[in-house]
């Protein structure tokens, strides 16, 4: 397995855990574990991105609407949008951006 698979693999999933396994010039990913019942706190990005949820399951909260996403499925948003989100489950995901 690759550096950055290993990364996303061996984050544990305890509260809130971000790391940031690949950062280039044109884009960064983001590797985000939130523990059921946590809250990763209303922010903005600096750029559209684009989140894929790897395992669990989130309320992704935007715009005054919430988004239910589970395993495999996926959300692009618009930068500066402040949004935030909540573990329905044990949940990793990805923020491309």
């Amino acid at each position: 397995m690759n550096e950055v698979g290993q990364l996303i693999s061996t984050q544990p999933v305890r509260g809130l855990q971000v790391r940031k396994p690949l950062k280039n010039k044109t884009f960064e990913i983001l590797s985000i574990s939130l523990e059921k019942g946590n809250v990763l706190p209303e922010h903005t990005s600096p750029k559209d991105a684009f989140l894929l949820v790897l395992e669990g399951a989130l309320d992704f909260h935007i715009q005054g609407k919430k988004y239910a996403l589970e395993r495999l499925e996926n959300f692009s948003f618009p930068k500066e949008a402040p949004h935030w989100v909540a573990a329905r489950e044990n949940s990793r995901f990805l923020i491309i951006r």
